[in-house]
């Protein structure tokens, strides 16, 4: 371990470092965001904390190209070390001490391609979010005149051009043109949508982890390359267990002496890769019917004695050990007899 130990707050245009020097003297500094670099470059080499925030893997990556060894932490971690009021020193002050701690959570450094594949994803779920609001603005505004759409993207799809051709609605011209805009706009959207999902789908066929992962019943396209941007090798994580527990897919506990008492998932970390996981479980589970496979076999009987919601979080939570072994290892996906 290097004897120099640095917290460091990359926080908007200026940084602070916190550490302790020689004769336990505190060592405070502020970094423009020019400076950082030519900085660290002829700083001795030293174990630097940074806080898992925006931008912090792309400094990880250049510090550790300096020769420092550099470690992100969980920002959740990182907070329950703040001593006093909130400011940039006290919270450099605090991800030092985070660090130099022997059971730290640690976020693993992610490359240039991982957080590539992690942009498709965020880009592709901005524009639903868009197209989620888009499609509740219409459905409300429609109400004001007395027309009612029920619930669902494809209600509204289906059902917005015959309210548009309809001369007898009681909708005025003005109201007409722009529901017809915000029809256009939907379909916009839509196309954006279907581009993401076929380039996602393209990367995964050039992706090796990510096209191993498409065997695992229950992983498409989707899950597939959102998870391999975010597993990496699964150096970052002890056990499977540890990376479903990352996930949120692993129940809270609230124990006290020798009683055990164990809740619902703790839904905690990654709730995208949470999402995917269980809404791929539930597709299996819906076709695992009368099916004499393994698999089929362990979920039927899980169906019946803890109910479909409870099976379906199970199968996510499997799912995602076996992705970690499988990014871990290497190796292919094997289907059990």
């Amino acid at each position: 371990m290097n004897n120099s130990v640095i917290g460091l707050d990359i926080a908007k245009n200026i940084f602070h470092m916190y550490s302790i020097g020689v004769d336990n003297k505190v060592i405070k500094k502020k970094l423009k965001r020019a400076e950082m670099l030519a900085f660290f470059a002829t700083y001795q080499t030293s174990l630097i904390g940074i806080e898992a925030c925006g931008g912090a893997h792309y400094w990880a990556r250049e510090l550790a190209k300096l020769g420092h060894e550099v470690i992100l932490l969980n920002a959740r971690y990182v907070k329950n070390f703040v001593v006093g009021n909130k400011n940039d020193y006290n919270d450099a002050q605090a991800i030092f001490d985070a660090v130099t701690r022997p059971n730290k959570r640690v976020v693993a450094v992610k490359t240039v391609e991982q957080q590539d594949i992690q942009l498709i994803h965020k880009i592709r779920q901005g524009y639903i979010d868009k197209r989620t609001a888009l499609v509740n603005q219409i459905r409300g505004l429609l109400s004001e005149s007395g027309i009612v759409i029920h619930q669902g993207i494809n209600q509204v799809r289906k059902e917005l051009p015959f309210i548009l051709e309809d001369a007898e609605n009681k909708l005025t011209p003005i109201s007409r043109e722009l529901f017809a805009e915000q029809y256009e706009e939907l379909t916009k959207l839509d196309e954006k949508i279907k581009q993401q999902d076929q380039r996602i789908t393209r990367l995964c066929a050039n992706n090796e982890k990510a096209k191993r992962f498409l065997d695992v019943t229950g992983v498409g396209p989707m899950t597939a390359s959102i998870v391999a941007a975010d597993i990496g090798e699964g150096k970052g994580y002890v056990s499977s267990r540890d990376y479903a527990a990352s996930l949120g897919v692993v129940p809270k506990q609230h124990s006290s002496g020798d009683k055990q008492v164990y809740l619902g998932i703790s839904k905690r970390g990654n709730r995208y890769i949470r999402t995917l996981l269980i809404h791929g479980a539930r597709a299996v589970l819906k076709n695992c019917t009368n099916k004499t496979d393994a698999l089929s076999i362990w979920l039927q009987g899980l169906i019946e004695r803890r109910g479909f919601n409870k099976a379906a979080v199970a199968l996510a939570n499997k799912n995602a050990r076996i992705l970690w072994s499988m990014a871990v290892t290497g190796k292919a996906y094997e289907v059990k007899a």
